[in-house]
């Protein structure tokens, strides 16, 4: 078996100011007169303790701001051979679409320039400016020819649900090139992440962020996007995974209660699932003891579902300890390397 493949690692973007090489004049001087290469962008706030692990914070820096720090922290100590970068850069949730989507442009030019170049080992994902489909597919069609980007890379909150037809182009454009939709944890802010409004602590909107993938899920699976493309795969970062048996019951039994209103969706939900759905295993939030994780597993159903992730630089374990403590050893292989491998085609294409 060769090294294992982590689906989730986050290179540091300092701001706005590191993308102004990889922007038109135009757009320069825009960002420079309105103070917005002052600006971080950064999707979680940087002090908060779940950001960054105490040993991967620096007090010269960000943590996993460098090439030599993600080598050293992130690719070596787990004998990672292919690691994904997702930047967690707030840009699509300008409410200027021109605007996102220039900087998701230049976010994307700046890591292959930074990162992908200067290191064999690391793969990207496409960031795109998701409220506006047009322009996502334009970013996604200039970026797929370069094999080293893997998925197109989408946050989880967003003004519409990822199912809804106005999103279609960006589905079928990630088909087309082969390229799974990757959903990370993470909010435009158009709407209050909760049922009930907005929250007041960081826990709150942590805790129930599991509500906002299911509600991306179900979206993807009740709006037909998996029988119109079928070869169309999602990945789930960040979203935990223990809530998928609950998920499964309630919607298959919905699904089966009111099918003639949704005609299109050909097979349950639970086998959509099994077929073209996979998650990371970081944030951890199952079993800790192998009973409990295999009765977890055993609901769940599919070998082929867990996504090996460190999630770095973010505080999820300690140590080396990425794996799920009750994860069963026979296990190890398919998360560590083969699922990944099975549902990212470019991998094989691009592997170092």
């Amino acid at each position: 078996m060769g090294g294992a493949i982590d689906v989730d690692l986050h290179p540091a973007l300092p701001g706005c100011r590191a993308l102004l090489p990889y922007l038109e004049p135009f757009w320069r001087e825009v960002i420079a007169s309105r103070g917005i290469d002052e600006l971080d962008f950064a999707l979680y706030p940087r002090g908060a303790p779940l950001t960054a692990r105490a040993d991967w914070r620096h007090g010269d820096g960000l943590a996993g701001a460098t090439v030599e720090a993600v080598r050293r922290e992130a690719l070596e100590p787990f004998g990672t051979s292919i690691g994904i970068c997702n930047p967690l850069f707030g840009a699509p949730a300008l409410h200027n679409a021109d605007l996102a989507a220039v900087l998701c442009r230049a976010a994307n030019d700046w890591m292959a320039a930074e990162w992908l170049d200067n290191e064999p080992r690391l793969r990207a994902g496409i960031l795109v400016p998701v409220e506006d489909p047009v322009l996502a597919v334009e970013e996604i069609e200039r970026r797929a020819a370069d094999p080293r980007f893997v998925h197109v890379l989408l946050f989880g909150g967003a003004e519409t649900l990822l199912g809804r037809r106005v999103n279609w182009p960006i589905l079928a454009a990630a088909e087309r090139h082969g390229l799974p939709i990757a959903l990370h944890a993470g909010n435009a802010n158009r709407h209050a992440p909760t049922a009930n409004g907005w929250p007041t602590y960081l826990i709150e909107d942590h805790t129930t962020f599991a509500q906002t993938f299911q509600s991306q899920l179900l979206s993807l699976i009740a709006e037909g996007a998996f029988t119109k493309y079928p070869g169309l795969k999602v990945v789930l970062l960040e979203s935990g995974f223990g809530w998928v048996p609950n998920f499964l019951w309630r919607s298959v039994k919905m699904w089966r209660a009111m099918r003639q209103e949704i005609p299109w969706v050909d097979r349950s939900p639970a086998r959509i699932l099994r077929e073209s759905i996979r998650i990371s295993i970081q944030p951890g939030d199952a079993p800790e003891d192998p009973v409990g994780m295999e009765a977890l597993l055993e609901m769940i159903d599919c070998d082929e579902l867990l996504l090996f992730a460190t999630d770095y630089p973010h505080a999820r374990f300690e140590g080396e300890a990425a794996l799920p403590p009750g994860l069963p050893s026979r296990l190890h292989g398919r998360v560590l390397r083969d699922n990944a491998l099975a549902i990212y085609p470019r991998l094989e294409e691009a592997s170092p």
